[in-house]
């Protein structure tokens, strides 16, 4: 086995905090998602102030446990309205996405935090650090979308 961190893992050094978001390569880009699940939670926006609260309620496509996606690569099959993230479409779909979320962060200039996996070096302290949706959310198809106000999570 290779001693370079590229040939093992396809990325490069703290590529976060040396490259733009628009020079990452898509492995790059991908490996920035901690796997919390926040953004596969369902969310309600106030049409007046445009105010966004998440809620409890997952994403049919959202595996508890794991918190990923268990459609990821075809899920606007199921899910149309799915937003596949960009660095072109981040600008407009940031002020939704959690304010742990490293895509935000990084938009934003902060730093990832250390709970992040690309910093702790291991996938699940992003559920050790309590910073991930495991085991308490509730799938869309077992809540009336008219209910969904009855959901929703502070302090995301």
């Amino acid at each position: 086995m290779s001693d370079d961190p590229i040939r093992r893992t396809g990325l490069r050094p703290r590529f976060w905090e040396r490259f733009k978001l628009s020079q990452l390569t898509p492995h790059e880009w991908e490996a920035l998602c901690d796997g919390c699940g926040k953004c596969c939670l369902n969310k309600l926006e106030d049409p007046d102030t445009g105010e966004v609260a998440f809620t409890r309620v997952a994403c049919r496509l959202l595996d508890d446990q794991t918190c990923r996606c268990a459609q990821y690569d075809i899920r606007r099959q199921f899910v149309p309205e799915c937003v596949f993230l960009t660095p072109q479409t981040l600008a407009k779909n940031a002020y939704w996405m959690p304010s742990t979320c490293a895509y935000r962060l990084l938009q934003q200039g902060d730093p990832l935090p250390d709970w992040h996996p690309l910093v702790s070096g291991r996938a699940d302290s992003v559920h050790e650090a309590g910073q991930s949706v495991r085991g308490w959310t509730v799938p869309e198809f077992e809540v009336d979308e008219d209910d969904w106000e009855d959901h929703i999570i502070e302090d995301l």
